[in-house]
């Protein structure tokens, strides 16, 4: 049989197992197996891929540092440092119009800077600031909108765990993929800030203005924010500075998350058994993905589809941007369907050698893949973050969060667009400090 038509079987049956609830690792390693069995005709030595792909998995360095962020994350949560946060951008601008949604963007922002997760993020900041919210009037919409959509920001603000997988997957360097966040980033921010300035513009019951504090509570709030402000700088600052490899620093910042729990009195022997539990599984999780990947893209390639499907793409005559664009649409549905990493892994093995074929810059792909998946995180009809702030909030409708989401959408596709026609706000800072890519 022709290889190809063997990659499209393999590739047909992987969606199969999809929907029939398989686990997407598991569906993609079965895969990738079937198709190396049958280009091979001797399935013995497909299956020795299980073995020789896991061991390359769990043996690299590369990859260590998911279960250290991860676990920074959650001694972050556990230490209390997503409420320092909130606390440190309420204080500054909660007495505005609409003061404690631009607090949430920023709080957001700031968790995502230790967090790295979306949803973790998302989570996190329902419990902190819809109450906050709620007590001083805000709109339902106004304040269910602002906390989905900031946190996406966990996504993409760096120490990134899906820029780190992108990195792994594509062989790029992952420090290169955080520098270049950066600008994408701070103009999430600021678009988001825009929004919501705007909707209390136009409607100022939207977001009633806070009381004034004075600026001894102002710094007060900054004082007793300190040890997230710490950890931030010492992550963040650590990598950008030279001082610590990406792998350093995730293990400096998971001792300091740690410690910093500890010494707050928040790490009981309860809350630390749960930490180690849900990033053993969220791991584990990662790494059954990546492992699958890692089968199927070996086989595919093999099979030679990728190669077809690019040079049918190129045979077309559509010009590189319209490419750009259709895929951006594709990203938005899968990211709304499934979860970050999923979207991700199963795309890659075609869709990466389509945008080298292009001659695209695979950092800047990188960063926008980041940037559309995490739109489709609050994209309608599904909407990861907009359900995880459902199941919390029972007494508010889907209809009101999706009403409340759809401005700050509107600022994501600018985003995307200005990321698109200007690809120098992610390679900028790459060029000057001249990182390798």
């Amino acid at each position: 049989m022709d290889p190809h038509i063997i990659g499209l079987i393999g590739m047909l049956l992987m969606l199969a197992m999809i929907f029939l609830h398989v686990p997407i690792g598991v569906a993609m390693g079965l895969a990738g197996v079937f198709t190396f069995g049958m280009i091979r005709g001797n399935f013995g030595p497909a299956l020795t891929l299980f073995g020789t792909e896991t061991v390359g998995k769990v043996a690299s360095m590369e990859l260590a540092v998911v279960p250290l962020f991860l676990l920074m994350g959650a001694f972050a949560t556990v230490g209390g440092l997503s409420s320092d946060l909130y606390r440190i951008a309420y204080a500054l601008v909660g007495h505005m119009r609409g003061g404690l949604a631009v607090a949430t963007i920023g709080g957001c922002a700031g968790f995502g800077a230790v967090c790295g997760s979306s949803i973790a993020t998302a989570t996190t900041m329902t419990r902190v600031a819809m109450p906050e919210m709620n007590k001083r009037n805000y709109a339902p919409r106004l304040s269910t909108g602002s906390i989905a959509a900031g946190g996406t920001l966990g996504m993409l603000i760096p120490p990134s765990i899906i820029l780190v997988l992108y990195g792994v997957l594509t062989e790029q360097f992952v420090k290169t993929l955080f520098v270049a966040a950066l600008i994408p980033a701070v103009l999430a921010v600021v678009l988001y800030v825009v929004t919501i300035w705007v909707l209390v513009r136009r409607n100022p019951e939207l977001g009633p203005p806070g009381e004034e504090l004075p600026w001894v509570e102002v710094g007060r709030a900054l004082m007793n924010g300190w040890a997230a402000i710490v950890l931030m700088i010492t992550v963040t600052g650590g990598i950008y500075a030279g001082i610590f490899s990406v792998n350093e620093s995730a293990a400096v910042g998971a001792v300091l998350a740690f410690v910093i729990a500890l010494l707050r009195g928040r790490l009981t022997m309860k809350s630390f058994w749960l930490a180690l539990r849900d990033t053993a599984a969220t791991t584990s999780m990662i790494y059954l993905m990546i492992i699958g990947a890692s089968i199927f893209t070996y086989a595919v390639t093999l099979s030679g589809l990728p190669e077809m499907i690019v040079n049918g793409i190129r045979d077309t005559g559509l010009p590189g941007i319209w490419v750009v664009v259709l895929l951006m649409l594709m990203y938005i549905v899968l990211g709304s369907i499934f979860d970050t990493i999923s979207s991700m892994v199963i795309t890659i093995p075609f869709v990466f050698p389509l945008i080298i074929g292009y001659g695209f810059d695979p950092i800047w792909w990188g960063i926008l893949t980041v940037m559309v998946i995490e739109i489709g995180m609050v994209t309608p009809p599904v909407g990861m973050n907009v359900f995880v702030m459902k199941a919390m909030l029972p007494k508010t409708t889907l209809r009101t969060i999706y009403a409340g989401v759809m401005p700050f959408l509107l600022a994501d596709v600018v985003r995307l667009a200005l990321v698109i026609a200007f690809p120098a706000l992610t390679l900028a800072l790459v060029d000057f400090f001249a990182l390798p890519r």
